[in-house]
This record gives structure tokens, C-alpha cells and sequence, in this order.
């Protein structure tokens, strides 16, 4: 089966905005330490990791999905009808994958890091879904590199602190579930606890 063509930055930005409505997810790819291989290994060597990122990418997605280079080493990866958690196991295969097949001359510190959100889950239209996306990056990149991770509402990143793994897990279902962020979720409930004990505030 023909491998699909890496999209351009306006191909990208025309497709999200044929999808617009559309459920999906998307994810943001960006390759760590790639300018300091640039520098030691030169331009040519930084060539051959783009073409087997490329190459890694567009034979992992599935059927219907899309490929894109932003610009230098940032990859948009567009997964229409597909979850978040679905595209974060897909996501962390080609890690683990780009990981074990690295060509021995390139840097160790060499790795890929993911940023992903979701439609409607964190987002409704395609800026909103690129920063959540972006932002779910730079959280990948501040937890050491070399993984993908999943927006966060910012509000709720501590809640870890305050919940048991299981309820946590439970609640994450249920955001899916109805297609909502665990923040509203929880907000939702509040409010419900708030208002059902009004007469004792």
C-alpha cells in the first residue's frame, strides 16, 4: 500500500479546516536535540533523520489519517474519529520504535516528544485544538523528552494530589465517555455539591 504524502504547512492548515467539526485527534511532533545533531553531524545527516521520521510516521497512521511538516523538525500528525488515548498508544509505539531502530552514529539524546489533544474533548475549533496540542508538547518536553503526552486542563494538573489512582482512572473513562474534559467534569460536580448544600452555606 502507497505510503501518504507528507503534507505542507498550508496543505495542513486546509485539511484541519475541511475537518472542521470533526472529531479527531491531533497530534504535534517534535524531534528533541535535533539542532545539536545538525551542528555536530551537519545538514545532510539532519536529511536523514527527516526522511526516516517521515517515513516512521506515514507508515504508522492509519487509513484516512494525515502527515504534515510545520517547519525545521515539527510534524502536525491529524488522526480523524480517533481518541486521545488511542493516538497516545500509536504514539508511543513510534517513539519506542524510532528509539530501537536509530542509526548508531546519532546522539543518544535523539528522540521524538508528543503533544496531543483532542476534538470536542479539549477543544472545539482548530487553533484551540493546535495550542492544546502544543502546550500538551512542551509538557512532554519539561517530563524529560523522548514521550508523548495528553493535554491537561492547566486548572487540574494537580489533582493527582488529591484523588486515588482507581477514581482517577474512573474519571478519565468518563470524560471520554461524553466526550468532555475531566476539568468539567469536576467543575460539574461541584457545582452539584455546592448547590445541594446551599441552605448549610
Amino acid at each position: 500500500m502507497a505510503r501518504p504524502p507528507i503534507l505542507s504547512r498550508s496543505e495542513f492548515e486546509k485539511t484541519m479546516q475541511q475537518l472542521s467539526g470533526v472529531p479527531l485527534t491531533l497530534g504535534l511532533l517534535d524531534i528533541d536535540h535535533f539542532k545539536q545533531l545538525n551542528d555536530s553531524l551537519g545538514h545532510a545527516e539532519g536529511d536523514r533523520v527527516l526522511r526516516q521520521v517521515e517515513r516512521l510516521l506515514s507508515g504508522s497512521i492509519p487509513a484516512g489519517s494525515s502527515v504534515a511538516r510545520l517547519g525545521g523538525d515539527e510534524y502536525a500528525i491529524i488522526l480523524p474519529e480517533s481518541a486521545s488515548e488511542t493516538a497516545l498508544i500509536l504514539f508511543d509505539e513510534i517513539i519506542k520504535h524510532f528509539q530501537i531502530n536509530r542509526e548508531s552514529e546519532w546522539p543518544r539524546s535523539l528522540s521524538l516528544s508528543v503533544g496531543i489533544a483532542s476534538r470536542p474533548a479539549h477543544a472545539e475549533s482548530s487553533s484551540d485544538l493546535q495550542r492544546a496540542a502544543d502546550e500538551a508538547l512542551l509538557r512532554a518536553k519539561r517530563e524529560g523528552r523522548g514521550r508523548a503526552c495528553i493535554y491537561v486542563d492547566s486548572k487540574m494538573v494537580l489533582k493527582s494530589n488529591y484523588y486515588p489512582k482507581s477514581q482517577l482512572e474512573r474519571l478519565a473513562k468518563l470524560a471520554s465517555a461524553h466526550s468532555r474534559t475531566e476539568a468539567s467534569l469536576l467543575r460539574e460536580a461541584l457545582d452539584d455539591l455546592i448547590e445541594k448544600n446551599r441552605g448549610a452555606l
